[in-house]
């Protein structure tokens, strides 16, 4: 794609791929260390996006400020428009998140928009967990989920909403 720039950061959860247009974050996953050996293509929103991770991870910085972009259906929009609404520190359930969006019954839907966020832990999918409190539902794995989590009820200076066994 014209345009498009690519980036990586090293953190303490692996490699992590940040994808941009000119003036928007476009993706940020979690890959496999065997990308670390593809040529970077970085523009200014992709180093400013690498200098406010490594704030996050830390402890520095709990929220974000980078011009973001995703595509996705109006409900997907909506979804994560809601996830970015999840303070710091704190949790929600998919329950909850498809009651924030007017109807319980989508609590399935919800689950599958936040499953197709491609702007990880900025907008912050991982906050979402199951009703009971259970850590459930992270692309990145449920390792890394529970680590951003327990990272941020570290830097907080409060509990995290749900008892997550941390």
């Amino acid at each position: 794609m014209e345009n498009e720039y690519l980036g990586f950061l090293k953190c303490p959860l692996g490699l992590i791929e940040i994808k941009a247009n000119k003036d928007s974050i476009t993706s940020v996953l979690f890959v496999f260390d065997q990308y670390k050996n593809i040529a970077e293509n970085t523009n200014g929103i992709i180093n400013q996006c690498k200098k406010q991770l490594s704030e996050y991870f830390s402890g520095e910085r709990k929220s974000f400020d980078l011009n973001i972009h995703q595509e996705g259906t109006p409900f997907q929009m909506r979804v994560w428009n809601e996830l970015l609404e999840i303070p710091y520190g704190k949790t929600i359930s998919y329950n909850h998140l498809a009651e924030a969006l007017g109807d319980k019954k989508t609590i399935r839907a919800v689950g599958g928009a936040n499953g197709r966020n491609l702007i990880s832990i900025i907008v912050p999918c991982h906050r979402v967990i199951g009703s009971d409190g259970s850590l459930i539902g992270y692309a990145g794995g449920m390792w890394r989920k529970k680590w951003l989590l327990g990272h941020e009820k570290q830097f907080s200076g409060q509990e995290i909403q749900m008892e997550l066994g941390l």
